[in-house]
């Protein structure tokens, strides 16, 4: 396969691939992803529907599924967030961009739940859209 996409925890112990493109990535400003990553905001690179599969460790995943919320997944061992999906399994992927390997050759596109950013770190001056919560048909862009 030629332009795989791999990546993983710290620890080792959970490997993914990506086999195809990445359709592009996110910053999410959203509390979960604030307490999750103890970071502002949260970078995901969101793989083409069918690409992304685990190629170790399944069995260290653990997921945490908020009853109004998505499934974030990790590792058991070490506690990395590797990525995260709707319960239903359909829609867009979230890969944690900070578990590539390498450059996954995207970059963010947008900023994401910015209704919720953190107060102490201003979401930056870089020209892309900024959404109050999701991106989605009908939803527009905030342009401050």
């Amino acid at each position: 396969m030629a332009n795989v996409l791999t990546g993983g925890c710290n620890c080792g112990a959970v490997r993914y691939e990506v086999s195809g493109p990445l359709t592009g990535a996110t910053y999410c400003h959203c509390k979960r992803c604030q307490r999750r990553s103890g970071a502002a905001a949260s970078p995901s690179a969101h793989p083409a529907p069918g690409t992304f599969r685990i190629t170790k460790g399944e069995h260290v995943l653990r997921c945490w599924a908020p009853d109004d919320g998505g499934e974030k997944w990790f590792c058991s061992l070490c506690g990395s967030s590797i990525y995260a999906q709707r319960r239903d399994g359909s829609g867009t992927i979230g890969i944690r961009m900070g578990t590539f390997d390498n450059d996954p050759g995207v970059r963010p596109g947008s900023h994401v739940w910015c209704e919720s950013a953190a107060a102490w770190e201003p979401i930056p001056d870089d020209g892309l859209p900024r959404y109050p919560r999701t991106t989605g048909a009908g939803v527009e862009p905030r342009t401050s």
